[in-house]
C-alpha cells in the first residue's frame, strides 16, 4: 500500500511536491488558481508558482506532447499547440456540435461589449438573439453578470471557460476591433467604443 502525500512544506522533497502538483493538474477539469494549488500542497503561493514555472520549463525542454499554461484565471495542462491538428481530428471525429455563425457573432458582441443585455446584443446584431444566448449560456461560454440599474435587464458576460477555450488569460488579450471597422465617417458615428 502506498503512503498518501501529506503537505509538509518544511521537509517535503521537491520531487514529492512536484509530483503532487502534477497529480492535481492531471485531474483538474478547469484551470486551477495558483492560490488553490498552494493551499492544497500546504505551500506559500510564491513557492507553488515557482514549482509551476519549473514544470512549464521542464515540459518545454523535454518536447512533451503537452504544456502547462496559465489561462482563464488558473493553471491547467493542455495538449501542445504543435499537435493541434492531430488532437483536433481525434476529438472532432464524428462531432457536429460546433457554434453557428450567429452564435459566434453573438459571442463576439458579448466579449467586446460586456457586461451587456440580451436586448443590446439584439440591437447590435439586428436580430433576436434569445435562443443563441441560451445556447451560449448552456455551453458555459457566457453567464449572467448582474442587472442593468437603469432598465433592470439581465446583463451577460463571458466566462473563464470562454477564455480557456480561446486560449487567453484575460479579456485584455482580445485583439483590437478598430482595424476591422469601416471608417467612422461612413457610419456617421462619433465614437464606437
Amino acid at each position: 500500500m502506498t503512503e498518501a502525500f501529506e503537505a509538509r512544506p518544511d521537509d517535503a522533497l521537491p520531487e514529492e511536491q512536484r509530483g503532487a502538483l502534477e497529480a492535481i493538474l492531471m485531474v483538474a477539469d478547469s484551470p486551477v488558481p495558483a492560490e488553490a494549488l498552494a493551499e492544497a500542497l500546504g505551500l506559500p503561493t510564491g513557492q507553488a508558482l515557482e514549482l509551476l514555472r519549473g514544470l512549464v520549463d521542464e515540459y518545454e525542454a523535454t518536447a512533451r506532447g503537452f504544456i502547462l499554461a496559465e489561462r482563464g484565471g488558473g493553471w491547467r495542462i493542455y495538449s501542445h499547440p504543435r499537435y493541434a491538428d492531430v488532437v483536433g481530428q481525434f476529438i472532432l471525429a464524428g462531432q457536429t456540435a460546433r457554434l453557428t455563425a450567429a452564435a459566434l457573432e453573438t459571442l463576439a458582441v458579448v466579449a467586446y461589449k460586456q457586461p451587456i443585455s440580451r436586448g443590446a446584443v439584439s440591437a447590435i446584431r439586428g436580430v433576436n438573439v434569445d435562443s443563441v444566448m441560451r445556447t451560449l449560456t448552456t455551453r458555459g461560454l457566457v453567464d449572467e453578470a448582474g442587472t442593468d440599474p437603469a432598465t433592470g435587464a439581465i446583463l451577460y458576460a463571458t466566462t473563464p471557460y470562454f477564455l480557456e477555450r480561446i486560449g487567453l488569460a484575460t479579456l485584455d488579450e482580445l485583439p483590437p476591433l478598430a482595424p476591422y471597422l469601416p471608417e467612422l465617417d461612413a457610419l456617421g458615428e462619433e465614437d464606437l467604443r
